[in-house]
């Protein structure tokens, strides 16, 4: 049985896969964490082979937590299960360790294709985004704009256009303010804007805020 751990601040959406799968031969919910912390306490007591995670969690960002969790405890592969843009966050977080990207509309089908796909040893995005990115060679606004982002620059311009203090985005990524500013800059730099408001606007035309 593939043991899951279900990450995510929404009750319905834990309990909802908690439910999907409560009769599957191959595929057994072991437990469901609230947030990051709760996230780790869990993984330290148990054994865990897919961890299905939101991105934005409560307590330690969900991007952060993966970090730490491929430092740390390198069999537990992490699927990333988001209602944020596919095309500007599913290779952002595999850059940063994540096995795979669902979005939170996709089948119950596809989710459990995306799990057996990772437990197997591979990386999961959907056949759409994989088209995209092997053929479209314009691509859309958001695919050009994302394409001169790293993975910590979407997270840092993410929480800037969530209203968000450099303080908060520094807490929330275990990085220091003056890193955060030192971000900022190359945004408005890598954006062709010059003030936080329009950074902020360039985020909503990305559907980062």
């Amino acid at each position: 049985m593939i043991k899951v751990l279900v990450v995510d601040h929404h009750p319905i959406v834990r309990k909802g896969i908690v439910k999907l799968f409560e009769s599957s031969p191959e595929i057994d919910v072991v437990g469901e964490a609230d947030n990051g912390k709760e996230l780790f306490n869990f993984i330290e007591n148990h054994s865990v082979d897919i961890v299905i995670s939101e991105i934005d969690l409560p307590q330690l960002n969900g991007i952060t937590a993966l970090r730490t969790l491929k430092k740390e405890h390198y069999d537990a592969k992490v699927i990333i299960y988001s209602s944020h843009p596919e095309e500007i966050y599913a290779v952002s977080t595999i850059k940063a360790g994540a096995a795979g990207y669902l979005h939170k509309t996709a089948s119950t089908d596809i989710l459990k294709e995306a799990i057996l796909k990772v437990y197997r040893g591979g990386i999961y995005i959907s056949n759409s985004l994989a088209q995209r990115l092997a053929f479209d060679e314009n691509g859309s606004k958001s695919s050009k704009l994302y394409k001169k982002l790293s993975t910590r620059e979407v997270e840092v311009l993410r929480l800037l256009s969530s209203g968000k203090k450099n303080k908060e985005i520094a807490k929330e990524l275990e990085i220091n303010e003056k890193t955060v500013s030192t971000y900022k800059a190359r945004l408005l730099k890598k954006l062709n804007v010059t003030n936080l408001v329009d950074l902020i606007n360039q985020a909503r035309h990305l559907e980062l805020g």
